[in-house]
């Protein structure tokens, strides 16, 4: 008679949560993901990374998007994390408003006088 937690509530062993930062290689993503560890000897808290590379078999991932990855067996000699989900999508560019305002000519002209 012993009740157990769904799943979908608790969290997986060995997941982490990152920031995509590379989408390069097919079904493959480079993921950071940011800590903070305590200096032995000086208690002063210091913020590292670590890189992982994360299988994405959909190729759904794009830079910037907020990650879970959680450990599974190696996939290849560096690929050793899979997509667990996606916590948040990376907001759109501003970039890409530019450049379609730019390519459809409907981009503010430049107020400034050339004196």
């Amino acid at each position: 008679m012993s009740q157990s937690t769904p799943t979908s509530t608790r969290p997986l062993l060995g997941t982490r949560v990152g920031v995509v930062t590379s989408v390069k290689r097919d079904k493959t993503a480079t993921v950071v993901v940011e800590f903070k560890v305590q200096h032995p000897k000086y208690g002063k808290y210091i913020k590292k990374a670590q890189k992982f590379q994360v299988h994405d078999g959909k190729n759904e991932l794009k830079e910037g998007d907020r990650v879970e990855i959680g450990s599974c067996r190696p996939l290849s000699k560096t690929k050793s994390h899979r997509l667990v989900r996606v916590v948040e999508a990376a907001p759109m560019a501003v970039d890409a408003f530019v450049s379609d305002d730019v390519a459809a000519g409907t981009a503010p002209a430049d107020e400034t006088s050339g004196g």
